[in-house]
């Protein structure tokens, strides 16, 4: 008898329908075609297992299962499931009647209990979207799939549950998700405050124009003045997520097998931070079985490169062109994914080797070429694209002492809202656009309009710091930003001069 169950692959962040067609005829053998990968392989012996320990057992007949369409590789233990409930329909064991109307995915233990899968967001999608009445999976992955209405989801312990649900003799529990409670669980006091850093000011200022506008920023000063401090505290003013944000974000965690388990959605803008040996595959997505990289993992939140001249610098290289087309295409020969990165970049690291270039009381050890030396670990390309570049000073020991309290994070975060609905609007008929650091040559000529005063200013600028034309371009992005903070229309001398203060690496005198 010939029967067929539903499943799905991942392809990047999405999922396409796999058929596992199963047929069982006269004969002893059991052969698995359709590309699969060894995991998938080893499911023989993880399924006789599993319906041994609940009552079943595979039939000493010919076995022959297809996964369909065959040129796409099968990987995981995600089909455990839905191949063992088409060897029981194909022999009879239980009834078949519900299979088509199910899309069906697990893991199975050698006991027939069912284990989470990954990537049960973006089946949960390809399933509603294919018209599939409900879909089957493990428990652990109920909640996350639950997220995308107009679809039953059905949560299941082990594979006994499975089969009374399709014989009509059990019930498996639908599960809910309320998305508007999750969001407002999500909201309040950020663990992470400003209000906690003391003095520091002026990089309070230029890290809310960073968050207003989705500019990137790098940090620089000597150990100890904050970098990191502050550099963790900004998820908690950028803007909260919306709802595709959130659907968006949630796909590729899903993808990775990094959800946590306690919330079946990302309600909170990501922070990523890898450690300075990780590999380019890692940061970017890739490997032999391709797989969401961390800025992929950052998309709609944060990247900080703590001590960026201690990463590799080809793994540097890499993210310049993410960082321009904010999705990152990951080819190999035999197909290419394309992954999602819009990030914010957020990088910190010491002056010189020693720590100490341009600190008030300790003076630095090292020579002018170290340091520079120290510098161009990181390319001038890399450079050009970090909008906001800024020197952080150490904190006085009087401001140390002050018990006043600071500005905290939601009153910062009020005015970044504000920047961000003005975006909104001016961005609302360009797609793909959102906020001031996405714009392309065109707009910037329609939106960073400047008056005879400040075209001089900016010449001079350029002739003195040797600006380039993505330089330039950065630049008046953040003016731009400084004048939405303001809810200005016009680009005064006053915002392009403070953007400008912005670009401390391209002083003619540093490290010299």
């Amino acid at each position: 008898m010939l029967v067929k169950t539903f499943g799905c692959a991942i392809l990047g962040i999405q999922a396409q329908l796999i058929t596992v067609e199963v047929n069982i005829d006269q004969g002893i053998q059991f052969f698995m075609v359709g590309l699969p990968d060894n995991a998938v392989r080893e499911s023989h012996q993880r399924i006789e297992s599993a319906l041994k320990h609940n009552g079943y057992k595979i039939p000493g007949k010919k076995i022959v299962i297809n996964m369909a369409p065959a040129g796409i590789r099968k990987e995981g233990s995600s089909y455990d499931l839905p191949i063992a409930i088409g060897i029981l329909a194909a022999s009879e064991m239980i009834k078949a009647d519900k299979l088509d109307k199910f899309m069906i995915m697990g893991e199975l233990s050698l006991d027939g209990s069912l284990l989470p899968v990954k990537g049960a967001l973006p089946i949960s999608m390809e399933a509603r979207k294919l018209g599939f009445k409900g879909l089957i999976l493990p428990a652990g992955n109920a909640r996350e799939a639950s997220v995308v209405d107009d679809i039953e989801i059905y949560g299941a312990e082990n594979i006994k549950e499975v089969i009374d649900f399709i014989n009509g003799e059990g019930t498996l529990k639908r599960s809910r998700v309320d998305i508007d409670a999750e969001f407002r669980n999500a909201k309040g006091n950020p663990s992470l405050d400003f209000a906690d850093v003391r003095g520091q000011e002026n990089i309070k200022r230029a890290l809310e124009i960073a968050a207003a506008g989705g500019h990137n920023v790098l940090l620089i000063g000597p150990p100890g003045a904050g970098k990191t401090m502050m550099a963790r505290r900004l998820p908690s003013i950028l803007p909260p997520l919306i709802l595709q944000e959130s659907l968006e974000t949630t796909k590729i965690h899903s993808v990775a097998g990094r959800l946590n388990g306690s919330s079946p959605l990302i309600t909170s803008r990501p922070f990523r931070s890898p450690h300075h040996t990780i590999s380019a595959a890692a940061l970017v997505g890739g490997g032999s079985n391709p797989r969401p990289g961390e800025i992929s993992m950052a998309h709609h939140g944060v990247l900080f490169l703590d001590e960026l001249p201690e990463f590799n610098r080809q793994v540097l290289e890499v993210l310049r062109q993410p960082m321009e087309d904010r999705v990152v295409t990951v080819s190999r020969a035999m197909f290419s994914t394309t992954y999602p990165a819009s990030f914010m970049l957020v990088a910190a690291m010491n002056p010189c080797p020693c720590g100490y270039y341009n600190h008030p009381q300790t003076p630095c050890q090292c020579n002018p070429g170290i340091i520079q030396k120290y510098l161009h670990k990181i390319s001038g390309p890399l450079f050009d694209r970090i909008d906001i570049q800024i020197e952080v000073t150490p904190v006085p020991h009087r401001d140390l002492r002050d018990q006043s309290s600071a500005e905290s994070s939601n009153e910062m975060r009020k005015r970044v809202v504000s920047a961000r609905e003005i975006q909104e609007s001016r961005f609302k008929g360009s797609k793909g656009v959102y906020c001031n650091a996405q714009m392309n040559p065109r707009q910037l000529r329609q939106y960073c309009k400047l008056d005879e005063a400040s075209n001089l200013l900016l010449k001079m600028a350029m002739e003195k710091l040797g600006l380039s034309a993505r330089a330039f371009e950065r630049v008046l992005k953040v003016s731009r930003t400084i004048a939405d903070l303001s809810n200005s229309d016009e680009i005064c001398t006053e915002f392009l001069a403070e953007a400008i203060t912005y670009r401390s690496l391209d002083r003619e005198n540093w490290g010299q």
